[in-house]
Order: C-alpha cells, then sequence, then structure tokens
C-alpha cells in the first residue's frame, strides 16, 4: 500500500481522534469547530514533524509490528506541544490534565490506526 494511503490515514484518525475526544464533552456540533480546528492542525503539525523522526512513513518501520511503539511515542511527544499550540491559539491557559488524556487518548487512536494499517499491508502481501 502506498505512503499516500498511510498519510491520508493519518490524517483521518487525527480527525476521528479529535472529534471523538469532543463528543466525549459533547461538543460535538458546528459551533465548536474553531476550537476542533484549534486541537486538529497543532496535533497534526506535532504528528507530522516527529513522524520522520521517529521513522513513521519508512516502509521498514511500517511493515514490522515490533515498530509499533513508535507511532504511539509521537503523540507523547506531540500532544504537549500540541496543548501549548492549542493554549497559544486559543489564548487559554495549558491544562495539565488535558495535554495527559491528550497523550493519552491520541497514542492510542494512533496506535489502533497503525496496527489496522499493518494489518491491511499484511493482508495485501498474502494475496
Amino acid at each position: 500500500m502506498s505512503k499516500r494511503v498511510l498519510i491520508l490515514g493519518d490524517l483521518f484518525a487525527i480527525a476521528l481522534i479529535t472529534l471523538i475526544g469532543f463528543a466525549t464533552h459533547r461538543e460535538a456540533d458546528l459551533s465548536f469547530l474553531p476550537r476542533m480546528v484549534a486541537i486538529y492542525f497543532p496535533l497534526t503539525i506535532s504528528w507530522f514533524i516527529l513522524g520522520p523522526l521517529l521513522g513513521l512513513f519508512q516502509e521498514g518501520t511500517t511493515s514490522d509490528p515490533k515498530q509499533l511503539w513508535r507511532p504511539a511515542m509521537a503523540m507523547v511527544f506531540g500532544a504537549p506541544l500540541t496543548a501549548v499550540l492549542r493554549g497559544l491559539i486559543l489564548n487559554t491557559p495549558i491544562i495539565p490534565i488535558f495535554a495527559i488524556v491528550l497523550c493519552v487518548s491520541s497514542a492510542l487512536g494512533m496506535l489502533i490506526w497503525r496496527l489496522i494499517w499493518y494489518w491491511l499491508a499484511q493482508t495485501r502481501l498474502t494475496r
């Protein structure tokens, strides 16, 4: 499968993580779209800054299940950066518990997506 599909999947996974986060607070209607964007873009920027540094888009990394710690680690470091950027964008305080919850939920979300990616790639290779 192509790197383009992987990147589109990453973008979709980040969007889904963002939407689920807002939905858990019953804030998923369009009036919250600016606040969603204030999370989505910084999280995406963090992901694509850290992704190449951790080899998240290299064939050897994406095809090895032992490397699935890498997407989670990218979110562990990316979520605090996202919380800081969000605070700057919205001119609000940076709440540590928000950064922790974002860290855990985004790491789990990206781990699930990358597991799906690995499974799809393996299924395609075995055909």
